[in-house]
């Protein structure tokens, strides 16, 4: 289906461009959205005489979405959930999550306006992209962590999943022996067995 953007679309075009689309995108997301007018003879009348008003209210768009990107721009929200061991977490953190966090601050944003290719499923900080305006994106930190001390440790770089892996396998090394093959089943290792003869 050929349609006349009425803003800028990433991967499409700018305001004006007629261009070819599936139906399905243009009849469920642009048309509805008022992104775009289908590209008949009338609705090119319309745009053009409307074209003025349109690049103008896009501009001033973009001008307050650059305004706000310089309170949004590198924000960082903490978001504490609950884990395994590993860091996977029980869940995930969407762009619902993410938007509501930022709102909390005290940023209008909007969860339409978060873009996430994929929910976070583990812990650590991990940068979100925010589109204000379709000409105005910031990134945002988004620091999952179990507890507000992790978060802060997160925030310093410290790995704490790596850490606790560490600290494991610490522990559990002091908790082996050697295995001796020639020793019978309950007989003292060697040096056991001065310690048990000088007691």
């Amino acid at each position: 289906m050929e349609i006349i953007l009425l803003e800028r679309i990433e991967n499409l075009g700018t305001i004006g461009d007629v261009v070819n689309v599936k139906d399905g995108y243009a009849r469920n997301f642009l048309l509805p959205q008022k992104k775009a007018l289908r590209a008949n003879e009338a609705n090119r009348r319309v745009f053009e005489a409307n074209r003025e008003r349109l690049e103008k209210e896009n501009a001033d768009r973009r001008a307050a979405a650059e305004k706000q990107a310089e309170t949004v721009a590198g924000a960082e929200i903490v978001l504490i959930r609950a884990s395994s061991n590993s860091g996977q977490l029980y869940g995930s953190v969407n762009v619902r999550d993410v938007a509501e966090a930022l709102v909390a601050q005290g940023h209008k944003v909007d969860k339409r306006q978060v873009i996430m290719g994929a929910p976070i499923k583990t812990l650590g900080v991990f940068n979100v992209t925010v589109a204000l305006h379709p000409e105005v994106q910031v990134t945002v930190k988004a620091n999952v962590a179990r507890s507000d001390d992790e978060a802060e440790l997160q925030r310093q770089g410290v790995d704490v999943i790596g850490n606790l892996a560490a600290e494991d396998r610490a522990e559990s090394e002091g908790f082996t022996e050697e295995l001796d093959p020639n020793r019978e089943l309950g007989e003292l290792p060697p040096a056991d067995e001065e310690e048990a003869a000088g007691e």
